[in-house]
């Protein structure tokens, strides 16, 4: 999750990456940073690739991903949850990195 500013205030953006092919399969920015915010990205990002076979889906360790909600719904998805070693920026580097280029280009 990373915030972004606009000419109506702060939007926390959240995004899942394919790190296979590096493409954005799943987003969603809201006012508020809550497990709606990730799970709106996964909902999106699960019904637009469709994904078949094993799946991991890794993350910080956010409040919104250790939710209870949360881990329920990649557990329906058939997802494996993988989560960055705590306080360990570099586990996440790619999702970090795209996130840099988005604030920069806005």
């Amino acid at each position: 999750i990373t915030y972004v500013s606009t000419k109506e205030g702060w939007l926390y953006v959240a995004s899942l990456m394919d790190l296979y092919s590096r493409k954005i399969v799943g987003w969603h920015a809201d006012r508020t940073m809550t497990k709606e915010l990730v799970w709106k990205a996964l909902q999106q990002a699960y019904f637009r690739q469709k994904p078949e076979g094993s799946v991991l889906h890794h993350s910080d360790r956010g409040s919104q991903y250790a939710s209870h909600d949360y881990q329920k719904q990649l557990q329906k998805y058939g997802m494996q949850c993988s989560m960055s070693r705590k306080g360990n920026c570099y586990d996440n580097a790619c999702i970090e990195s795209f996130h840099g280029v988005l604030k920069k280009e806005l």
